[in-house]
């Protein structure tokens, strides 16, 4: 296996152009060439922290508050989806308990397997892995669900003192926890990957089912196979 490096290239993380090593700028967008982020893990660390640490309120406090001229409601992210299946729409509440639920632990979960791995190691191979990390750098964005329904309904739903439906403090942490997770899936150098990938051994290699079989031995009669 021969990666861009020892082949004296290096890749744009911003673009995914390739130029050679001693290139300092990306020649397409601009930014600024790196061969192996060395401060990579630090980061992902780091922002993967502020993201747990903002979920535990995102989660405990309230997304929505609605208020009528009698009533005033808080609900949570669980809360809002059990309110929301109770109503009959349990497709929509299942979409909610996904996306900002399931898809943010599972986020925390992955990145914490794939930084790991780069120091302990796993059976797991180095193609797998990296599309798990391309997997999490996509769906990241999609955990804002949550966030955009509270800022459409607080735009439409207010009615002066009848009824109105204001953001809790939970929309604000959990905006947060999105961005900081998805900057620490940004900040996971995937190309440290296929160096960890390297200094396990090459993967064993396939048999080559086109080569000619292998000739009989001269004790064993012809068209016996052993």
């Amino acid at each position: 296996m021969i990666t861009a490096r020892d082949a004296g290239l290096v890749a744009c993380r911003s673009c995914a152009s390739v130029w050679p090593q001693d290139q300092a700028t990306c020649g397409r967008c601009g930014a600024r060439l790196q061969s192996r982020d060395t401060g990579s893990l630090q980061r992902v660390w780091a922002w993967w922290a502020a993201g747990v640490i903002c979920y535990i309120p995102a989660n405990a406090t309230p997304m929505l508050i609605t208020r009528t001229l009698v009533t005033k409601q808080d609900n949570t992210i669980v809360g809002g989806a059990v309110e929301i299946a109770k109503h009959g729409d349990v497709l929509i509440a299942l979409v909610v308990l996904v996306a900002s639920v399931m898809i943010p632990v599972g986020k925390f979960l992955a990145i914490a397997y794939l930084a790991l791995t780069l120091r302990r190691g796993t059976v797991q191979s180095a193609h797998g892995r990296q599309v798990l990390y391309e997997v999490v750098d996509f769906i990241g964005r999609w955990s804002m669900i949550d966030v955009f329904v509270v800022a459409i309904l607080s735009a439409l739903v207010q009615l002066s003192v009848v009824a109105s439906i204001r953001p809790g403090p939970a929309a604000l942490t959990f905006a947060l926890s999105v961005i900081f997770t998805m900057l620490s899936a940004q900040s996971f150098d995937s190309r440290l990957i296929w160096d960890e990938a390297q200094l396990d051994g090459p993967d064993t290699p396939l048999p080559d089912l086109d080569t000619e079989p292998a000739a009989p031995r001269p004790d064993q009669p012809q068209g016996e196979t052993s």
